[in-house]
């Protein structure tokens, strides 16, 4: 009787370990399982995120665009003060070698400079818009 006590004993603590065991393995198991789960709703929500990005950036596109009746006057804009400074610059440099109006040295620099720098700035826009025609 006592080893029937016994057999009954360590059949429940048996038990009892087999159910601890699944119990972890549930425990250790589910996480993952419930992560894929949560990753492919992941994916499909950044998905609908990222197409959405993607339909404003093709309406900020389009609406951004500058017309090419605009880019002319943008250049002329440029251009206009462009020859109105070179000439400038080339009375003064006239000025300075034919009257021998040595003064006039810095202000002729300094609007050759200028003259310059607007000739870079009209020839980099007028390439980048216009180039490939």
């Amino acid at each position: 009787m006592i080893r029937d006590v016994a057999r009954v004993g360590i059949g429940r603590a048996m038990m009892g370990y087999a159910a601890l065991l699944a119990s972890l393995v549930l425990l250790f198991a589910a996480p993952p399982a419930l992560a894929a789960n949560a990753a492919a709703a992941q994916k499909n929500n950044s998905a609908q995120v990222l197409e959405q990005f993607d339909r404003q950036q093709v309406q900020r596109v389009g609406s951004d665009k500058l017309s090419d009746h605009r880019k002319h006057i943008i250049i002329f804009l440029l251009g206009a003060p462009l020859i109105i400074m070179l000439l400038i610059t080339g009375g003064l440099g006239v000025a300075m070698g034919v009257y021998g109006k040595q003064q006039l040295f810095v202000t002729h620099m300094l609007f050759a400079g200028l003259t310059i720098t607007l000739a870079l700035v009209h020839a980099v826009v007028s390439v980048v818009w216009f180039f490939p025609f």
